[in-house]
């Protein structure tokens, strides 16, 4: 009897096992399909149904720089959808910073200049401040772009970007 209970238990213990390497190879598959799934939602679809908005680049480091300078740099805001993309609203987080826009529609397929300033003032160490972009575009309504620096005393940053 013993026998039989041990030969039992023996043919029991292979499904669990089976049904456990099965749930350990599917939690370790989970996250690389989760992955790809956010790589393919961040990328913009050609052709999208309505305005979608994109801006180039989406963040910028203006490296060091010196106190009571004003950094500039320029983003490219586009259009990848297939309608006019309305800018509603363009707002920074500080007053140091200034975002100006040419135009506040962009059409299908174009592309309109965005050029933000940075104010160094008497700041000092690393700085970071938003963009702020409110459109008409339904996936991405607020679009937030980051601008930073380091800055530091005149005789401290060796060169100005």
């Amino acid at each position: 009897p013993q026998a039989q209970g041990g030969a039992g238990t023996r043919r029991g213990e292979v499904p669990v096992k089976r049904a456990l390497l099965f749930l350990i190879a599917a939690l370790l598959l989970l996250p690389a399909g989760a992955e790809e799934t956010k790589k393919a939602a961040a990328a913009p679809v050609p052709d999208a149904k309505g305005p979608r908005i994109s801006v180039e680049p989406d963040h910028f480091d203006f490296g060091k720089a010196v106190q009571n300078k004003t950094l500039s740099k320029e983003f490219s805001i586009k259009n990848y959808g297939t309608e006019d993309l309305v800018i509603e609203n363009v707002s920074t987080t500080c007053g140091c910073t200034a975002a100006l826009l040419d135009s506040k529609v962009v059409k299908p397929g174009g592309a309109v200049p965005l050029r933000v300033t940075l104010e160094t003032r008497t700041y000092s160490g690393k700085v970071e401040r938003k963009i702020l972009i409110r459109s008409n575009d339904p996936a991405t309504s607020l679009l937030e772009l980051k601008v930073e620096a380091m800055v530091g005393a005149e005789g401290a940053a060796s060169a100005e970007k």
